[in-house]
């Protein structure tokens, strides 16, 4: 079952590398997932906004890097929890510093990734984040 109004299987990555996006992307089509890809935290937010606008384009699920130009991914999760858009993130980074994930995991995020980072382990990120999310949306549901 999913949430009404979020498209299935639909992702929404933002990374500033180029090669890490696209990597990102093709693995998780060749596992049926819809993807759109930003370049950086802005238009990570501006893509959302447009699925939140036309719930059949919202993602079920974002993946994004931490440190981006113009916003970082810290950046658009706190936006999204000030905003109280309840979409499991996953966020990954190429700097191994505890306290990024200590912010991270108290603005919510479902999933963290350290680069490099095998795409098995982002697989398991994404079934992960997805379940918790899950369980986590049918306790408030009557």
């Amino acid at each position: 079952m999913t949430e009404l109004g979020v498209h299935p299987r639909s992702v929404l990555i933002a990374d500033d590398d180029d090669d890490m996006r696209a990597l990102i992307a093709a693995t998780l089509r060749s596992d049926h997932w819809s993807v759109l890809a930003a370049s950086n935290g802005e238009e990570l937010l501006y893509l959302l906004n447009k699925g939140l606008e036309a719930p059949e384009l919202r993602p079920e699920l974002i993946i994004s890097d931490v440190c981006m130009p113009t916003l970082s991914g810290l950046g658009v999760l706190s936006a999204l929890r000030r905003g109280q858009v309840s979409i499991p993130v996953i966020l990954i980074t190429g700097m191994n510093d505890a306290s990024i994930w200590t912010v991270a995991e108290r603005l919510g995020a479902t999933g963290m990734l350290t680069k490099p980072f095998d795409m098995d382990d982002l697989r398991t990120a994404v079934m992960n984040s997805r379940v918790a999310h899950q369980r986590a949306s049918s306790r408030f549901r009557f």
